[in-house]
C-alpha cells in the first residue's frame, strides 16, 4: 500500500508533537502518573496523621511522672535522635498500633522542644 507523499511528515510531526506534549506536561505542568500520584497521596496523609498526633503525644509525654528528666534528655538528645526516644518512651503510642511512624515522633518531638 502507497501512502501520500504529504503523509510521513505529517505522522512525523504528529509523534513529535505528542512527545513534547508529554515532555510538557509531565515536566513542567505538574501531570502525575498513578503511582507518583499514590506516592504524594501518602506523604500527605502521613502528615495530616502526624499533625493530628503529635499534640496528643506531647500530652501524654507531659504528664509522665518524670516530665522534667525526660524534657532535659529529649533536649539534649540530637535532632535525629529525638525521634527514637520518643517512640522508645512509648509516649503517644495508640492502642492497637505497634509503634509510632517517624513523621508523629518527629512532630511531637518538635512540640516538646519548643515549648
Amino acid at each position: 500500500m502507497k501512502l501520500p507523499a504529504q503523509t510521513e511528515p505529517t505522522l512525523w510531526g504528529a509523534v513529535a508533537g505528542a512527545g513534547l506534549v508529554a515532555l510538557i506536561g509531565f515536566g513542567f505542568a505538574d501531570w502525575h502518573t498513578a503511582g507518583g500520584t499514590a506516592t504524594i497521596g501518602k506523604a500527605t496523609a502521613n502528615k495530616a496523621v502526624a499533625a493530628a498526633l503529635a499534640p496528643v503525644c506531647a500530652e501524654m509525654f507531659k504528664r509522665d511522672a518524670n516530665f522534667s528528666a525526660n524534657l532535659v534528655e529529649l533536649k539534649k538528645a540530637d535532632e535525629w535522635a529525638r525521634a527514637t526516644y520518643i517512640e522508645k518512651g512509648g509516649w503517644g503510642k495508640m492502642p492497637g498500633v505497634a509503634k509510632l511512624d517517624t513523621e508523629t515522633t518527629r512532630s511531637c518531638a518538635a512540640l516538646l522542644v519548643k515549648a
